[in-house]
């Protein structure tokens, strides 16, 4: 039988980690990994019940973890604001920041309550303002960002004249807009703070085809029941075609962002066929964010639809 793929974690001791969407799937799993290897990690939840549910099994499973929650919903701007603000008065510089949290493909349109739709102003908006805010502490940390983008960056686009697809919504054009902003935004993150000596480095990575709830039931965003495409990966997930369980989707953004030979400005994700699944690897960044004008295009637009610029003190 064929050695399962994995990451050597190293010592994170001392090191303070910012995870979003660490309450489910993914970010849950990766949340349990960097608390085992001895990092702290803050969990900013928009649902405190199922956070603090979290940290019950994530301490269970890993004796002495410290893992705590703060409150954040990504689709509001003032949300992310009061996390910042909380953060920053703590004062204790940030080593690691994973843009982890995401929602995808609602079947109709939903807005954020600053009106951007849903994916666009969760998936990148919330975390690029986010990260923005939380600079001053991720600089004093000279932290890693890794930010998750997403195999749906292969193909599509922004759409530039309507990035809130208000004339004719669309939710997997609307999700893939959201993670090619993902992978454009990791990577021009890390080119600025290059150039302007910030003091961070950003990478991006994605999970493949993941067996997580992301397209599963879902009321509040319209889906009453789970798609056929998440029962379809589940059931390959189980015996391991073109797919994978959530203990190897987590593998590229945990090496990603942990791992002394992953680098700024690169993209990660698993090495298997089509990038579905697979040991995580270095990759080629997808053709639709390649474009460095186009990522300081959305850059500039990013921050006058969040009202925020960045400053590292």
């Amino acid at each position: 039988m064929a050695r399962r793929a994995d990451v050597d974690v190293p010592d994170l001791t001392g090191a303070l980690v910012v995870l979003t969407g660490g309450s489910d799937g993914v970010g849950f799993g990766l949340a349990g990994r960097l608390a085992a290897a001895g990092a702290e990690v803050i969990l900013p939840v928009r649902n405190p019940v199922k956070g603090g549910r979290a940290v019950e099994r994530i301490t269970a499973a890993v004796p002495g973890a410290r893992v705590s929650i703060r409150d954040l919903d990504l689709s509001s701007l003032q949300s992310v604001a009061d996390l910042a603000d909380v953060l920053l008065a703590e004062g204790r510089p940030i080593h690691l920041l994973i843009n982890n949290a995401g929602v995808m493909r609602p079947p109709a349109r939903h807005t954020t309550v600053d009106g951007f739709e849903l994916q666009w102003g969760t998936n990148h908006l919330g975390h690029f303002a986010l990260t923005a805010r939380l600079m001053p502490l991720l600089t004093a940390g000279n932290a890693r960002i890794t930010t998750q983008s997403s195999i749906a960056a292969r193909s599509g686009a922004i759409n530039w004249g309507d990035t809130d697809f208000a004339k004719a919504y669309s939710s997997a054009k609307a999700y893939g807009q959201s993670k090619i902003a993902n992978l454009m935004f990791g990577l021009e993150l890390d080119r600025r703070s290059a150039q302007a000596g910030w003091g961070v480095t950003s990478d991006v990575s994605h999970p493949g085809v993941t067996a997580t709830n992301l397209l599963a039931a879902q009321p509040h965003m319209g889906r009453a029941s789970d798609t056929l495409s998440v029962r379809i990966i589940r059931s390959l997930a189980r015996v391991g075609i073109l797919t994978q369980t959530v203990d190897q989707g987590l593998l590229p953004a945990l090496y990603a962002a942990t791992h002394p030979d992953a680098q700024g400005g690169k993209l990660y994700g698993p090495s298997g066929f089509q990038h579905t699944a697979g040991a995580p690897a270095e990759q080629q960044v997808y053709r639709p964010a390649g474009d460095m004008a186009d990522a300081a295009r959305l850059w500039e637009l990013s921050e006058k639809l969040v009202g925020l610029r960045f400053a590292h003190r």
